[in-house]
């Protein structure tokens, strides 16, 4: 993760577009609470902006909006493993309007943001995004989920013996094929 978050950092033009959101006290926040295993949601919500960006950027998508709501589409600030008082609700259908309801006091959204936001969990949200980019934030926040966690789940395969060995076999069969 750190070879990825060195690149970010490194793009110059991906910082500034989103360096008010990444200064600000509240999002720094983020780095408190754990998002997918080892991922904190400030990282999370870092590495799903810069995909979408490039994305967006590549095929003449708004790129600025989607980065900075992507940023923000988690800004919920609680241990969502943890039952707290007064959330009512899973946290997967809830989150959305929380992190809406912190960005909204933090920032200056434009509508395209808002949506992105409310509706990055879409099919869970129910209604339809209303942009494209709200829909590429579904999909690059989904496959950061899944990358964070086979990242984890691969690692502590290859702690035991077993694997270890069982992946040099099956690789032996392979290549020798």
């Amino acid at each position: 993760m750190s070879y990825y978050l060195d690149k970010i950092y490194s793009d110059k033009e991906f910082i500034d577009t989103i360096s008010d959101i990444i200064e600000n006290p509240c999002v720094q926040e983020m780095k408190k609470y754990r998002q997918h295993y080892e991922t904190n949601c400030f990282d999370h919500c870092l590495m799903t902006s810069y995909l979408c960006f490039h994305f967006c950027k590549k095929y003449n998508l708004d790129y600025i909006s989607i980065a900075r709501a992507a940023m923000l589409h988690d800004l919920f600030l609680y241990d969502w493993r943890k039952r707290q008082n007064g959330r009512k609700g899973l946290h997967a259908f809830t989150h959305p309007k929380t992190a809406y309801e912190n960005a909204n006091k933090l920032f200056n959204l434009n509508n395209k943001e808002k949506d992105i936001i409310l509706k990055h969990m879409w099919p869970l949200t129910l209604i339809l995004p209303r942009y494209l980019e709200s829909y590429v934030l579904t999909f690059f926040d989904k496959q950061c989920a899944i990358s964070e966690t086979f990242e984890v789940l691969r690692n502590r395969c290859f702690q035991k013996k077993i694997f270890r060995y069982a992946y040099v076999f099956f690789s032996i069969i392979v290549f020798k094929i």
